[in-house]
């Protein structure tokens, strides 16, 4: 007996249809739009800020920022392929903050510590709120509803 293949399934295509209903809503685009540009801010902060001579710190910014953008542009432009990576986006936000301090080379100086900081909390957000528009339509692929805290069987 031949099975045919997932996407021949028409679950599987409704599902698909819906996860990408869900990255076409302005929410999902805008924040799909930040992170983007903070990737590639990322990837060429060591050039605007003046640290690209700090070796391993300057490469890590340049490959996670070409990282974080590509994420970002395959949630925007096919979420309902893409939404289960989601997941990258939030710990390449937390790996840019604590970067300058594990990255062995030239001590991080403010301006480096402060650069991806900032940088690394603005992808660390948007890409949680990625993360919650996944959970939200996963737990929709489940039949489930979301129900208020304090409501009858309802959870937080």
């Amino acid at each position: 007996m031949v099975r045919p293949g997932l996407a021949h399934r028409p679950d599987v295509t409704e599902l698909r249809e819906t996860y990408d209903r869900a990255g076409s809503t302005v929410p999902a685009q805008v924040m799909d739009g930040v992170t983007f540009l903070a990737g590639l801010y990322l990837a060429i902060s060591p050039w605007i800020v003046g640290f690209s001579g700090f070796g391993g710190l300057a490469i890590n910014n340049l490959i996670v920022g070409l990282t974080v953008a590509a994420l970002a542009m395959g949630c925007a432009s096919a979420f309902g392929r893409t939404y289960g990576m989601s997941w990258v986006v939030p710990v390449l936000g937390v790996w840019t903050i604590i970067a300058p301090w594990v990255i062995s080379g030239r001590p991080a100086t403010t301006a480096t510590i402060w650069d991806n900081v900032v940088t690394g909390a603005i992808i660390f957000l948007f890409g949680l709120g990625a993360l919650a528009f996944a959970a939200n339509y996963r737990q929709h692929e489940q039949g489930g509803t979301r129900r208020e805290a304090g409501t009858p069987g309802g959870q937080w």
